[in-house]
């Protein structure tokens, strides 16, 4: 059985679903990954078979505005539908669609007939327990935050709307509105695995049965891997440093920040790692050691804490290790994962981007390795994810959905 995974993103919405994929794979289905040609090195160290969707335009930066923004990511969108239908072949007999390619996917489907699962990163469907994840961090009371929850899925159709239109003229589909079929969906109780722990985010009480939250799905890597022999120096060199890294934000930034990161080492009395990411985070001494991209699940438990961008994949990697995290979130659904593990108590409050200074920085990263709390709250998180079994539990279901 042929199993097509479409996901597109940045690294950390991608690289999750080369863990899920290599579970499925060892269960005996064939997979193949769709995403941008970025990621193939990804997907086929992972033993995957890759299929090439188009890049985000927005990736680089340098959209500013809202309209603007908007504009941009419909055009997008568009063109990822596009993508979509050219990668799904004859002999597909399942697909698995991400929050961003489901709204896509849902057409293909209906188009030759194959059954289809999301496989989601982010809880989107509208819930009393919290606003919704790209709007803030605050909740507005339940009867608003479900009103707020139903309104971003109508913003999200809107965009969408452009991209379902001509997708559905060259399937050669009748007309319909994104959010037309967006409902049809959830009327059939279409189902939905979440790859995240609820030791973050529990399954809201509220949501629809088709929506189930299995735990996390922990990016590939090869069994036997070890971290680069500089990293092993280093850590072997004095404590437990801290690592600083936005992930695949603030591209441009890497001056400034650099900069920012070694004061606050500095003022806090901590050895540091910054991993480069888009930023391009560098700084040189007998404290600091820069790197590229390593796996979290080597590095983060040999650290005294984690310094990031919030973003889902991150977030959940620092708690699984048992270690603490001072966030910095940027945009999207960061500033709600940061909100979480501060409500855990495994994370300082939240320093929103903008505000990012030495001082502060280096103040709470004083506050993270002094205070045991912190840590006490990430191991006590983390004991709880070790329960869960994210990829397996998401096999299961779609074993049972198959009949295999």
């Amino acid at each position: 059985m042929r199993i097509l995974i479409a996901v597109a993103g940045s690294r950390g919405d991608v690289a999750p679903y080369t863990g899920l994929g290599a579970e499925l794979r060892r269960a005996g289905f064939g997979v193949a990954l769709a995403t941008t040609e970025t990621f193939a090195p990804l997907v086929h160290a992972a033993g995957l078979e890759f299929r090439a969707l188009p890049a985000d335009p927005r990736a680089p930066g340098g959209v500013t505005g809202k309209r603007q923004l908007m504009r941009t990511a419909a055009a997008f969108i568009t063109e990822l539908g596009q993508g979509c239908a050219e990668v799904l072949d004859d002999d597909t007999d399942l697909l698995l669609l991400s929050a961003t390619t489901a709204p896509l996917g849902w057409h293909l489907a209906e188009a030759t007939g194959t059954p289809s699962v999301g496989v989601y990163l982010q809880p989107t469907a509208p819930t009393g327990d919290f606003p919704p994840v790209v709007t803030g961090s605050r909740s507005l009371g339940r009867l608003a935050n479900r009103t707020a929850g139903r309104f971003a899925l109508r913003m999200t159709d809107r965009v969408y709307e452009q991209a379902v239109a001509k997708l559905r003229h060259r399937l050669q589909l009748p007309p319909a509105s994104a959010s037309a079929v967006r409902r049809r969906q959830e009327q059939a109780n279409w189902p939905i695995l979440h790859g995240f722990s609820t030791a973050l985010v529990p399954r809201p009480a509220d949501w629809r049965s088709g929506l189930q939250v299995v735990g996390n799905w922990w990016p590939y890597h090869a069994v036997g891997e070890r971290l680069p022999t500089d990293v092993e120096d280093f850590l072997h060199a004095g404590p437990r440093p801290v690592l600083i890294g936005f992930g695949s934000m603030a591209a441009g930034e890497g001056e400034r920040l650099s900069e920012i990161a070694v004061r606050a080492l500095r003022r806090a009395g901590l050895r540091g790692i910054l991993q480069s990411g888009s930023a391009g985070l560098a700084a040189d001494g007998d404290d600091i050691l820069t790197i590229g991209d390593v796996p979290h699940a080597l590095l983060f438990p040999r650290l005294a804490a984690v310094v990031h961008h919030a973003g889902a994949g991150t977030s959940a990697a620092a708690l699984r290790a048992g270690v603490p995290a001072v966030t910095v979130p940027v945009s999207a659904d960061q500033p709600f994962w940061a909100a979480r593990l501060a409500a855990l108590g495994a994370a300082t409050d939240p320093i929103p981007f903008r505000s990012l200074t030495a001082e502060r920085l280096g103040d709470s990263l004083g506050r993270i390795v002094q205070q045991q709390s912190y840590a006490r709250a990430a191991e006590e998180a983390a004991r709880h994810m070790s329960t869960e079994d994210g990829a397996g539990q998401a096999r299961k279901v779609i074993q049972q959905l198959t009949g295999r």
